[in-house]
Order: C-alpha cells, then sequence, then structure tokens
C-alpha cells in the first residue's frame, strides 16, 4: 500500500520524527497502530497478577460524594 501525503502533512510527520530522534516512516507506522490495532490484553507476569485480573471487574465510573450521601439519594 502507499500513502500519498499532503505537503503539511508530511512536514508535521518530519517534524515530529526528526523532535523524536526517529525516520518518518517509523513515527507513521507507530502512529497507525495506535490507532488501528487494538492494544493487547495485559499478560501477567505471576500468579498474584492472574489472580487480581481475574477479580477485577469494570465497574464504570464512580458516583461523587454527594450522589450517594443521604441527601443525594432521597433528590
Amino acid at each position: 500500500m502507499s500513502i500519498n501525503l499532503t505537503p503539511e502533512l508530511e512536514a508535521a510527520i518530519s517534524e515530529e520524527a526528526r523532535r523524536r530522534g526517529v525516520a518518518p516512516e517509523a513515527l507513521a507506522l507507530e502512529a497507525l497502530r495506535d490507532r488501528f490495532l487494538p492494544r493487547p490484553a495485559l499478560v501477567p507476569r505471576d500468579e498474584w497478577e492472574r489472580r487480581l485480573l481475574e477479580i477485577a471487574t469494570d465497574c464504570g465510573v464512580s458516583l461523587s460524594n454527594e450522589a450517594v450521601s443521604s441527601d443525594g439519594l432521597y433528590d
């Protein structure tokens, strides 16, 4: 696959690559990987981490103190 960049995008990538000390192509590939490839799942390093990941659940966001106070419960 070939991608034709606009002069503005090519200049921005080149400048950022220069600041990071990497090749512009490497920077562009890194950006595409970050955007389009799924992040790898956490791999536990030992038994403790494995058990911790097994019991962990995503609870969403936590409620504020005001939302769970006795006054907040009756609003």
